[in-house]
């Protein structure tokens, strides 16, 4: 039994050591913030609008309305659809979020990212017995969707820079 556990140490250390040594990393690890100091945001006030105002503002960048650059972000646009096939019982529900934005230079108006649309879903289950929970869970849907709408346009944000506004 002993040999066992040190073949399997042996192995899981030479793994470690082959991946670092290969410039392997994790994703999302050191990471760096925008590289952008400015940012205007522009379109509906929306809970995602405040979400991402005050991440903006966390990593550094500055977020007001003379900036050279301005996120323009569109309404959210929710859609819950039963994936179920029965009407009783535990039922399979799917949400999904939308929201359209873009990037453009104040100076020129030329977009820096022409209009895109950022699209999460998730699913969840809800049953008759607890109405009251349908709603918690349904409310706890739509800010895990936020969250990941807000981690992907953050995700194609860093792809630009500020040395070309």
């Amino acid at each position: 039994m002993q040999r066992r556990r040190f073949l399997n140490l042996a192995m899981t250390a030479g793994a470690a050591l082959a991946l670092a040594g290969c410039g392997f990393r994790l994703r999302g690890l050191d990471t760096p913030g925008l590289a952008i100091d400015e940012l205007a945001l522009a379109g509906d006030d929306s809970e995602l609008a405040r979400l991402v105002s005050e991440r903006l503002t966390s990593v550094g960048t500055r977020v007001h309305d003379n900036a050279p650059l301005v996120l323009n972000l569109g309404p959210e646009t929710f859609q819950d659809r039963q994936l179920s096939v029965l009407d009783s019982g535990p039922q399979e529900r799917e949400m999904a979020l939308s929201v359209p934005f873009s990037v453009q230079r104040r100076s020129d108006g030329a977009y820096r990212l022409s209009e895109q649309r950022l699209e999460v879903a998730t699913r969840f289950t809800v049953s008759d017995d607890n109405l009251l929970a349908q709603d918690e869970l349904r409310e706890e849907a739509r800010q895990e969707l936020r969250q990941e709408a807000m981690r992907r346009l953050f995700d194609r944000l860093r792809t630009l820079n500020d040395a070309q506004p």
